[in-house]
């Protein structure tokens, strides 16, 4: 009977030592992973993120180029009349030779000042850009072949402003052309209840073979609007 309450008596004690060396495995197994994320009393401090480079400033060909594009998804589109190319192409080439004329003069490079001045000019150019592409007025083409045939120049001319094959010049001139027909067109559609007369339509197709001949002119000469060319790696 003593041997037996001395067995009962010594069976807590074996379980709080077993518990005790459980408890010891469990801790030493924690260890590798409390390594490998720092100590439990101090959090880990994150890298910081490295800051972005500035982005460059465009260059003043890099602007030029840009702002033809611009132009050009406006012909495309519709956004841009062919009397609005006309004018803002007309700026362009205009701010063109004025760019020109101070390169030749410094020996092939601008000066800070003359950059400046061509920037803000840019900026002018850029700001009615963006209002005629957003005005109320805009190309609108029936389905006849007489619309179809002025759709058809105005995407030739988008072509040729986007690639470069036509200068601001030609562009200019190319769209004041379309401008002139657009009038004549409007006008002899309202006098005669919104139609044309097939000696009208016969007038009008003359007028468009002889603008399409100027059109592949400038766009097949020498002449061609500078693209800035990528800097080598």
């Amino acid at each position: 009977m003593k041997s037996t309450c001395m067995k009962w008596s010594a069976l807590p004690v074996l379980v709080l030592m077993a518990g005790t060396v459980v408890l010891a495995e469990d801790l030493g197994a924690q260890e590798p992973d409390e390594a490998q994320s720092g100590s439990s009393a101090t959090a880990a401090t994150p890298a910081a993120e490295p800051t972005p480079a500035a982005k460059p400033k465009p260059t003043v060909a890099r602007r030029k180029e840009n702002q033809q594009d611009r132009i050009a998804q406006g012909v495309k589109s519709g956004q841009l009349t062919a009397g609005e190319t006309s004018k803002l192409e007309t700026k362009e080439a205009a701010l063109n030779r004025e760019t020109k004329a101070d390169r030749a003069a410094g020996g092939g490079k601008l000066t800070a000042a003359e950059k400046k001045q061509i920037n803000g000019q840019q900026n002018q150019l850029s700001k009615q850009i963006g209002k005629d592409k957003h005005n109320a007025s805009t190309q609108h083409y029936a389905n006849n072949k007489v619309d179809q045939r002025r759709e058809n120049q105005q995407d030739r001319v988008a072509r040729g402003i986007k690639s470069g094959q036509m200068t601001a010049g030609e562009a200019a001139k190319a769209e004041k052309q379309q401008k002139g027909i657009n009038r004549q067109v409007a006008a002899d559609r309202k006098a005669n209840g919104g139609t044309l007369t097939a000696s009208e339509k016969k007038q009008v197709n003359h007028e468009q073979n002889a603008a399409s001949k100027n059109i592949s002119h400038s766009k097949h000469n020498l002449k061609t609007q500078p693209q800035e060319q990528p800097k080598p790696n």
